[in-house]
């Protein structure tokens, strides 16, 4: 298994992660509108975020495809601040593994490759939220050695209507 970014021709795969919380939606269906053309487009141009990919190997098709099943994912952010004696640290979204491909430890490997790149990176600090109903989710967090240290809150925006 490689961790790596996401390359565009991608973007379905991971779109079908993120709607297959408990099932294995076919990357064909997972429609690819603007909004997340623009979302992909600024988080590769970004060199504070990163779109990765967990992949099980395999040989390319045809010269300069990245090849292999993408089988999972996740969002890095690198945030500066001023804590932590003013080191970078890494919030892990959307961090999802293919339903029928979970257990055998792809979770882990992608997440130990994931903390790893930030420890490289000089982050200080790996921080994720999950959503409360997700309990399975947070014993495999804290098997990880992350702790539940902070309670988080969000605030949904109401999306302006597009001017037309």
């Amino acid at each position: 298994m490689t961790l790596r970014p996401a390359t565009r021709a991608e973007l379905p795969d991971v779109l079908a992660l993120l709607a297959g919380e408990g099932e294995v939606v076919d990357p064909a269906r997972a429609e690819v509108g603007e909004a997340h053309e623009r979302a992909f487009a600024a988080i590769t141009a970004d060199p504070r975020n990163e779109l990765l990919v967990l992949v099980e190997d395999a040989a390319p098709q045809t010269p300069g495809e990245a090849g292999g099943t993408v089988i999972g994912c996740l969002q890095a952010t690198y945030i500066p601040g001023l804590g932590k004696g003013g080191a970078e640290r890494a919030l892990f979204e959307a961090v999802r593994v293919r339903a029928d491909r979970r257990g055998g430890g792809r979770g882990r490997a992608l997440m130990e490759r994931a903390v790893e790149r930030a420890r490289e990176r000089g982050c200080a600090l790996v921080q994720l939220t999950s959503d409360k109903r997700r309990v399975d989710a947070h014993r495999f967090y804290t098997g990880l050695g992350f702790t539940a240290s902070h309670e988080g809150f969000k605030l949904a925006l109401p999306q302006a209507p597009a001017e037309g």
